[in-house]
């Protein structure tokens, strides 16, 4: 059985952290976030972008989660500087302190810069172009804890993140399920996208999208 280690309030409501044997959960307004146990898909979200993106080219990563997105860029001999847009002060917390375990510390790599804002608005204050962006907001575009991300994956979102991208970039978006309106969605602003699955335990597959301009 799973136990709160600690409980904060958040933006999607009460965020807490809890313990379940070796493994850690994060639980966001009730409802199940993401947990240490796996995180394949969370790699392959990183490891699909940084295969397509420029040698040494400049990584945004929406959503820090436990870390394991920020550790395959890390890892990727393919990736530069990254930044971290995570609005939970409590999660980038937690990556500092039990989590860091989890994904050797890499918050505290040089190469990183951790930005604790909301991703949507961020992205409306035109930051520096990047090479490529990941984004694993809540579980993907059919399925948000906050009604307030949903508009990252619609319309107005993707025209943010087109916008912050090179001529050359890539988008991936980590989904706890197909998407086929998401896909065709991408389809209108990239000109190639593809749809990478994950099996998992139980449930459907995670799903991976890959979109370059």
């Amino acid at each position: 059985m799973a136990s709160p280690i600690d409980r904060r309030p958040g933006a999607a409501g009460e965020l807490v952290l809890r313990r379940a044997g070796e493994h850690f959960e994060i639980i966001a307004n009730g409802t199940f976030l993401m947990d240490t146990r796996n995180g394949e898909s969370e790699r392959l979200l990183v490891t699909a972008a940084a295969d397509a993106m420029p040698a040494g080219g400049a990584m945004l990563l929406g959503g820090l989660g436990v870390g394991f997105s920020l550790r395959a860029a890390l890892d990727h001999p393919r990736v530069g500087p990254v930044v971290v847009v995570e609005r939970e002060t409590a999660v980038i917390e937690w990556n500092t302190g039990p989590l860091r375990a989890v994904h050797g510390d890499a918050l505290a790599d040089p190469r990183v810069r951790c930005v604790p804002a909301d991703l949507l608005r961020w992205l409306a204050d035109g930051p520096e172009p990047f090479d490529a962006i990941c984004l694993d907001i809540d579980n993907g575009p059919e399925w948000t804890v906050s009604e307030d991300n949903a508009a990252l994956y619609g319309a107005t979102g993707l025209d943010l993140v087109l916008d912050a991208l090179t001529p050359a970039g890539v988008l991936t978006v980590w989904s706890a399920a197909p998407s086929a309106e998401f896909a065709a969605l991408l389809r209108t602003r990239f000109a190639t996208v593809e749809t990478l699955s994950v099996p998992v335990a139980r449930g459907e597959p995670d799903v991976v999208f890959v979109a370059c301009v």
